[in-house]
């Protein structure tokens, strides 16, 4: 009998390990191969000038290091922005709280597409805001001139990234006992003096790792480069996508895509490292909010309020204005979503952007069984006690979010276009591709579950006669589904609004909701461009109400994102 238990033991433990990493391993790192094998092997055999190009060219110093620089100030004014946002939200209780945290949450999932849509509607030249200064200044020019400028990339990063941050440091604030803020103030710590002698140096492994994901997610920008820079700026994710569509230098595009690989792989270990330290972190006592009892109290809450409806609202809120406005009369109108079974230029490759709804919501579905299945495989395998090789594959989990969706897309064409993986024509590679980039958020949103859940719980049932299936089914799952459910509902959103990949692999005839959004915006004329603003409106619909969910589920305090 013990024999038995430990022979069922193994192999559910390989088991585990093995179903998550082949799927890594086929669909992550065999195209990664791939990618390295057209860098340095274009010809069979080695061939060093794509990376000699890049050492050597001054045009190349100048897209890695408007990279860099662009990721730096993203970052650092996110963290500035979200640090006193998060301390307002970890410490008071306030009426619209949850609703308020998921509205933060929505413009992360949106497309880039989506986002220059809204900003556009708000601050572009034709924007809601400068037609407002025009008409009350008397101006014949708009006044506001932020189109394709380096403000307006700094922006929108801040705008994508905020909710990534608050979400961190609000879980990780709401986590630590006040003891030793109450001691601080009994010995006349007040003001900046608290917060640089108690709450920075408390704060600092969540302000790193925090800070460390948004220069991931800002360094590999794509979308916001490539629709709000226009021409003048290019980072190394959008020089990758130029290199392999227009000029098809598929060697230097692969030498781009390895550098951006090994420097993005290095910011995940430090992140890996820093967060794995956290949980320590948090087992101090939970702290409960406090109401709303002091004059203080009420206009700090106000002011957040008030500096998350500029930041996050007002752009969506003219977005939504902008697609219920007639193009010619200005006035209240549904015609925009009228239109979205409407062929505007007769083609005969039209394919009806309310199908693209329908496409999206299919990948999605798809794409949340993959992703929380493997998702929970990998969690279980992170969280299990005495696995020493754990801290060395918790990276590779992470790698996919380190990893930009344009190169996600590469690798794809280059490595699954013939036998025995010729997928290239295939619908399975949208939802595939966006399990990828689901699956570390369905990890981190499980691994706190199954790490709080007690040993002795799961091992009382065992000996009672449960069998290992009886006790995932009646112990531990009921224990980490509010998780499970978090984790499923990410993924669902995050493949909604999924925009590089997509837009590298969906086939003309079954496109994503963001990447018909995209076409419609490309085209010239109102019509499309009143169609792109009505789908915009449905996916940020779609995903305030995933959210929405995700807030009323998850444990307060609990989770990384």
């Amino acid at each position: 009998m013990g024999r038995s238990r430990v022979a069922l033991k193994f192999n559910l433990g390989r088991g585990v390990l093995l179903a998550p990493l082949i799927f890594l391993t086929i669909f992550y790192f065999y195209p990664l191969v791939s990618i390295l094998s057209v860098s340095l092997f274009p010809a069979g055999r080695i061939d060093l000038s794509g990376f000699s190009e890049i050492a050597t060219s001054a045009y190349y110093h100048r897209i890695v290091w408007f990279t860099i620089r662009q990721a730096i100030i993203s970052t650092v004014l996110t963290i500035l922005l979200a640090l006193p946002c998060a301390y307002l939200f970890a410490r008071y209780r306030f009426p619209g709280r949850s609703i308020l945290l998921a509205l933060t949450t929505l413009p992360f999932v949106l497309p880039p597409v989506v986002v220059a849509i809204a900003f556009t509607s708000l601050i572009g030249r034709g924007g809601l805001l400068n037609r407002l200064l025009m008409s009350q200044l008397g101006l014949s020019s708009p006044p506001l001139q932020f189109e394709q400028t380096f403000a307006i990339i700094i922006i929108v990063h801040v705008f994508y990234n905020f909710s990534i941050a608050l979400r961190m440091m609000t879980g990780f604030w709401m986590n630590q006992s006040r003891r030793i803020e109450e001691a601080a103030r009994v010995m006349g710590a007040h003001g900046w003096r608290l917060w640089w002698t108690i709450y920075l140096p408390i704060l600092r492994p969540v302000i790193a790792a925090s800070g460390i994901l948004v220069f991931i997610f800002t360094f590999t920008s794509f979308g916001v480069i490539l629709i709000l820079g226009g021409v003048r700026f290019a980072t190394i994710e959008v020089e990758i996508y130029r290199q392999t569509t227009s000029i098809f230098n598929l060697p230097l595009a692969a030498a781009l895509s390895l550098l951006q690989i090994a420097i993005m792989t290095a910011m995940m270990l430090a992140y890996t490292r820093l967060q794995r330290n956290l949980p320590l972190e948090l087992q101090a006592t939970r702290h409960t909010l406090q109401n709303l009892s002091t004059r203080r109290a009420y206009t700090l809450i106000i002011l957040l309020v008030s500096f998350i409806a500029m930041m996050i609202f007002t752009p969506l809120l003219a977005l939504v204005v902008r697609s219920f406005m007639s193009s010619t009369s200005g006035t209240f109108s549904l015609r925009f979503y009228k239109m979205l079974t409407v062929n505007t230029r007769s083609s005969i490759l039209f394919v009806p952007p309310v199908d693209a709804i329908i496409n999206s919501v299919k990948f999605a579905f798809i794409t949340t069984l993959l992703a929380s299945v493997l998702g929970m495989m990998a969690a279980y395998l992170l969280a299990r006690r005495g696995v020493f090789f754990a801290r060395w594959i918790d990276p590779l989990f992470m790698l996919p979010l380190a990893t930009s969706a344009v190169t996600l897309g590469f690798g794809f064409i280059i490595a699954l276009d013939e036998p025995p993986l010729n997928l290239r024509t295939s619908p399975m590679l949208i939802p595939i591709a966006h399990t990828l980039v689901a699956l570390p958020f369905v990890v981190r949103s499980l691994l706190p579950a199954l790490r709080r859940i007690p040993p002795n719980i799961p091992e009382a049932a065992r000996m009672l006669g449960a069998s290992p299936v009886s006790v995932w089914w009646l112990v531990e799952l009921p224990l980490m589904l509010r998780s499970l459910v978090v984790g499923a509902v990410f993924a669902f959103t995050i493949s909604m609004g999924e925009f590089g990949a997509s837009l590298f692999i969906a086939r003309p005839e079954t496109p994503t909701l963001p990447v018909a959004i995209f076409r419609l915006f490309s085209r010239p004329g109102a019509e499309s461009a009143g169609q792109a603003l009505a789908l915009s409106v449905i996916l940020m619909g779609v995903s305030f109400v995933s959210f929405l969910v995700i807030e009323r589920l998850r444990t307060p305090g609990t989770g990384e994102f």
